[in-house]
């Protein structure tokens, strides 16, 4: 026995599920139509604490998160508005000489983003998709087959899937992908992501702190409880010592990386690190498949834009399916080619913005440094440039929506 479907997203991560939900909930096709498949899927977080892995989220993968109703179902205790940002180099002062402050107020926002529990924005994304109509699948991929009329996917547990379209939303390490042929580029960085809460002596603000080191960028984001959460990406053999530390040191080492900005700090977690790598398909879509996310595109972390980019994927593949002429073209090339060359115009040059800026900040050179001193005090002292670099991780105007779907043809 073969279940039909329209679309099967591989993926039950924020992105796939989102996107399974925005199908549904934009009547792309008949929910019935849409499955999401995944091997592991989220469950309900019973946790007391905030999960490691955290977010921040732009305004506008809030947009997409509110058409699906999962913002609102997203605990408060786990979603902590943020209203400034201060960037600022290592051989600078935060407020000071080689630094740059953004601030809701002067950009004539609420607020610059949230940062959000991730295991909470998973499950309640899984959730939208279920109350959406959304079929749920929980298996692994086995095999997957692509002819001119259907996908054939075949599971893990025995069950064989059909479809018109295979959305693969299954992460950097994307299994569907593979099965595709579609081949990846780029590079790893040689640093990992070292990821962890922290007690501060003094307030976060509701600020975003993020000072850049030759060995790599140290985030403090604000958590909802008064704490903070750390993402300090640093070279393969310092994230070896520094997750040997015993608590005491290894605050000590955070206070001296942030050169004290928030006062003395208490480990209030476990240390878990992720390696990071600058990583992105050939192709973001074959015949009958389209790549979302990490499956189609992995950043460095240091502007915190990765997740956004991936809602936006899923936000602009359900514009170009809503403007096909039905749903037997959803696989077509001639379709899935737009939504291609659209994210690819986005993502491109994002991914190569974060690189770039991860050479220039993450090395010692006094030359390099002198310009980035430079570069931080001209934007600092411009309203309308700091404007301007803030446009992008508001995301404003960015979510594509229903009524936009003629943009990009």
């Amino acid at each position: 026995m073969r279940q039909e479907f329209d679309v099967v997203v591989v993926g039950a991560g924020a992105v796939g599920a989102a996107t399974a939900a925005l199908l549904a909930t934009r009547g792309v096709t008949a929910p019935s139509r849409i499955a999401v498949v995944d091997a592991r899927l989220p469950t309900a977080t019973q946790a007391a604490d905030w999960d490691l892995r955290v977010f921040a989220l732009s305004h506008a993968s809030q947009r997409v998160l509110r058409e699906i109703g999962a913002w609102e179902r997203l605990p408060r205790s786990r979603v902590a508005r943020y209203e400034r940002m201060c960037v600022w180099d290592a051989a600078g002062a935060p407020g000071g000489g080689g630094s740059l402050t953004f601030d809701c107020a002067e950009l004539g926002e609420p607020d610059l983003g949230s940062i959000v529990d991730g295991a909470e924005l998973k499950w309640h994304c899984l959730q939208a998709a279920r109350h959406a109509g959304v079929a749920i699948v929980e298996a692994g991929l086995r095999d997957v087959g692509v002819d001119a009329e259907r996908v054939r996917i075949l599971l893990n547990d025995g069950r064989e899937l059909g479809a018109r379209l295979i959305a693969a939303a299954d992460g950097a390490e994307s299994p569907s992908r593979r099965f595709l042929g579609i081949d990846t580029a780029g590079h790893p960085y040689g640093q990992e992501a070292i990821v962890c809460h922290l007690h501060t002596e003094r307030p976060h603000r509701n600020t975003a702190w993020q000072r850049f080191l030759p060995t790599g960028p140290l985030a403090l984001l604000p958590l909802s409880d008064g704490r903070s959460s750390i993402v300090w990406s640093v070279r393969v053999d310092e994230a070896r010592r520094l997750r040997a530390l015993d608590p005491a040191a290894f605050a000590r080492a955070v206070d001296a990386a942030s050169d004290g900005v928030l006062g003395a700090t208490r480990l209030s977690t476990p240390i878990a690190s992720h390696p990071l790598r600058l990583r992105y398909a050939q192709a973001y879509v074959g015949e009958r498949a389209a790549l979302l996310g990490d499956a189609a595109h992995v950043v460095h972390p240091l502007a915190g834009q990765g997740l956004n980019l991936g809602f936006l994927d899923g936000a602009a593949l359900a514009v170009v399916l809503a403007d096909a002429s039905d749903a037997g073209s959803f696989g077509d090339l001639r379709v899935l080619r737009r939504y291609e060359r659209w994210r690819k115009s986005e993502n491109m040059p994002a991914a190569a913005a974060f690189d770039g800026l991860d050479r220039l900040f993450s090395n010692s050179d006094p030359l390099a440094g002198a310009l980035r001193r430079a570069g931080l005090g001209l934007v600092g002292r411009s309203p309308l440039l700091r404007r301007w670099l803030a446009a992008p991780a508001l995301g404003r105007g960015a979510a594509p929506t229903a009524d936009r779907s003629s943009r990009r043809r």
